[in-house]
């Protein structure tokens, strides 16, 4: 990944460049519009706006989207408009492009949001791939998602809204799912889980990280793969329901972790319960009070046990309930159903929002990252945080949530959790 490079000059040039610019429109060097002189054009910035953009997965070919990560951010942006803008200037939020889960797409959504639209930041970041990541960072974009990407580990501009899920050795995990399902089975010791992803390269990080997390948490882990295509949804399930029930002494685990999307949930999980399975099914996925439309999926979720990395919507929390009035404002004032997508803007936006807010009137580059260098808050939807200590390491907190005779139950509080070295 290729490193951003520090103009530097003399004080003395810099003080001539101000003086001879005094009069005339400044112009943009670097290559994120930062010029060198105290005059100088910040890329999507004026006197009275801050431009921000999104990339996300509004459709896909399996049907599965994220549209509703775009309401989430519109819905943070317009609350913060209503009450004043970041240090005096509006946001002007263009909404976000979708890369219908495309490589190729995503890459060139940022390429249009930073040349053709000239964004200050791209706020929210959600979608399986990323392969735009490397021309943000070396355009010195500010970008915020969800952490669940290796990109959102370690480069300088970008940045987790719940901190870095996926991280290279060195880093942490969060431990909230293995402890969680820990807790839903009245503890960890003799227990086993199996776990399986899609076959793409995200697949096989989660593999990794989640097979050490579980075993870390004292599970025994008997089956961990990545061998679901991640093309399409397979018809047939049968052959990964005999291997996950069988998994290395013939014994049926305690519990079925799956970390895909939520079409390979339906079929997984209704394959597991027609072959008789009756131990614990988890995802991280499927909190979303819009699949309880339809029968079938209901049927096919219930009973499920979904990872939450923030506050349930179920909470009584006055942060949750902020949230929800900003939802509805943003819907027009419709009461429209949650779901943990439009949390994914929210916090996604909450968080630039902040560290904009820290860097003060003067907004540029430079202040916005010596701003997050040194940010942290408490309290949060998505608990305490902390930059840059995100952009290596979880935040470290989450929920359990179980879909129950057609509607959402707390199953494990939001609980903060010690995070664990990642080998």
């Amino acid at each position: 990944m290729s490193r951003p490079v520090r103009a530097l000059a003399a004080a003395a040039a810099a003080l001539a460049l101000v003086s001879a610019c005094n009069s005339a429109t400044p112009k943009a060097d670097g290559p994120g519009g930062i010029g060198e002189g105290g005059g100088a054009v910040t890329r999507g910035v004026s006197a009275d706006s801050i431009k921000v953009g999104g990339i996300v997965s509004m459709t896909s070919a399996a049907g599965y989207s994220k549209k509703d990560t775009d309401l989430g951010a519109k819905a943070r942006y317009m609350r913060a408009n209503a009450e004043g803008g970041v240090n005096g200037r509006r946001i002007d939020y263009i909404g976000a492009e979708d890369d219908g889960q495309d490589p190729g797409k995503n890459l060139a959504a940022a390429r249009k949001l930073v040349q053709q639209d000239k964004v200050f930041a791209v706020a929210p970041m959600s979608s399986v791939t990323f392969t735009g990541a490397d021309f943000l960072e070396q355009e010195k974009v500010p970008t915020f998602g969800w952490g669940t990407l290796p990109s959102f580990c370690g480069p300088r501009y970008i940045y987790g809204f719940n901190g870095c899920l996926v991280p290279s050795p060195g880093g942490t995990l969060n431990q909230t799912w293995p402890e969680g399902i820990a807790q839903v089975l009245g503890g960890a010791a003799g227990k086993s889980v199996a776990i399986i992803a899609n076959d793409s390269d995200a697949g096989k990080f989660g593999i990794r990280t989640f097979e050490q997390g579980f075993t870390s948490a004292g599970f025994k882990v008997s089956y961990a793969k990545a061998s679901v295509p991640a093309t399409a949804v397979p018809s047939d399930w049968s052959p990964y329901v005999k291997e996950l029930l069988a998994g290395t002494d013939g014994k049926a685990p305690d519990a079925v972790v799956s970390v895909m999307q939520t079409p390979n949930n339906i079929g997984l999980f209704t394959a597991l319960k027609r072959g008789g399975y009756k131990g614990v099914l988890t995802d991280p996925t499927d909190y979303d009070p819009g699949l309880l439309a339809k029968e079938a999926t209901k049927q096919a979720l219930d009973g499920v046990h979904v990872l939450l990395q923030f506050e349930p919507f179920e909470s009584n929390d006055p942060k949750m309930t902020r949230f929800k009035a900003d939802i509805k404002a943003a819907s027009g004032g419709q009461d429209v159903p949650l779901n943990m997508h439009m949390l994914t803007g929210y916090m996604s936006a909450d968080l630039f929002l902040s560290i904009a807010q820290k860097a003060g009137k003067d907004l540029t580059l430079a202040h916005f990252q010596n701003a997050a260098q040194s940010f942290s808050d408490t309290d949060t939807l998505v608990g305490d945080r902390a930059e840059p200590k995100g952009q290596k390491d979880s935040f470290g907190c989450g929920a359990l949530v179980q879909l129950k005779n057609g509607t959402y139950e707390v199953s494990v509080p939001f609980k903060c959790h010690e995070p664990i070295p990642f080998k």
